[in-house]
Parts: C-alpha cells; structure tokens; sequence
C-alpha cells in the first residue's frame, strides 16, 4: 500500500481518463484515446503510473440490493463498554453480511456502521440476535435511512 501522505499529481489528461473510468469502468480504451487525443498505448501507460500510485485499485460492479430485495438501509452507532473491545467487536462484526461499512469513529460511538436489510423485521434480527449480541456491545443507536439522495465519489 502506497504512502497516503503523499499527494499525486496528475494533469488535465489524467483527469479525462479518470472521469471516463469513473463513468463507465468498462468503456474501451480506445473510445476514451480518441476522445482525449492520444494513444490507446499512452492511456494504457498513464493508468500504469496512477495504479501503481495506489489512486486507483481496479474496478468494480455496482450491485443494486434493492433488486435482490435489500429495500432497509441503516447507519447504527456502536457504544462499546471499554475502547479494547473494538478490535473484537470489529471482527465479529465483520461476520454478518448485511454489515457494508465499518468506522471507527470520534463523538459519542466508538463504531459506526452500515448495514443493508430486507426490511426493519430483518434489521431489528440483525440488531437483536447478532450486533447487540457481540461482547463488548453495550448499546447501540440506529438510523434508519429513508432515501439516498447523493451517491458519488470524490470529483476530479
């Protein structure tokens, strides 16, 4: 993993091909050499250089859950009983599937996460039978989210 102190640099160019990738992960080289103005051989090079700067790390499917019935998006605050549990509770947690995200936090909860439910009888099994139930849990403090209304990434 590459120093993340270290800020790249990168130019107009690198910027086009990102935005294209960013886009469309699987639009051809050649339509975005075109686009820019330069070789497929030279968007294969500056690629190179941002991967292995560590800016880029592949690329990824974008799964809708709510298409396999995953309809209950929820952030919970994890209240541990003593900060050395986080190492443990961050483990078990790592086990339940419907867990997406996991922070270790400042403010009032020592974990905050994301979980991804069918509906709120699934969250509140979740919650009940599987988070709560991991030592070190002293309560937890749930949001349901209603709408997700800005998904992106960072803008180049």
């Amino acid at each position: 993993m590459k120093n993340q102190n270290t800020t790249l640099k990168i130019d107009g160019i690198d910027k086009e091909i990102l935005r294209n990738l960013m886009e469309d992960a699987r639009r051809p080289i050649l339509e975005i050499a075109r686009k820019v103005g330069i070789s497929g051989a030279a968007i294969h090079q500056r690629l190179r250089k941002i991967e292995a700067s560590g800016l880029i790390a592949g690329s990824k499917f974008i799964i809708d859950p709510k298409i396999l019935g995953y309809k209950t998006m929820a952030f919970v605050g994890v209240f541990l009983d003593k900060a050395v549990s986080n190492p443990k509770a961050v483990k078990e947690l790592k086990e339940i599937p419907e867990v997406i995200e996991c922070h270790y936090t400042t403010g009032n909860w020592s974990i905050f996460i994301k979980i991804l439910c069918k509906d709120n009888e699934h969250l509140m099994n979740v919650l009940n039978k599987n988070i709560q139930a991991i030592e070190g849990v002293s309560r937890t403090e749930t949001f349901i989210s209603l709408d997700q209304q800005i998904d992106r990434q960072i803008n180049i």
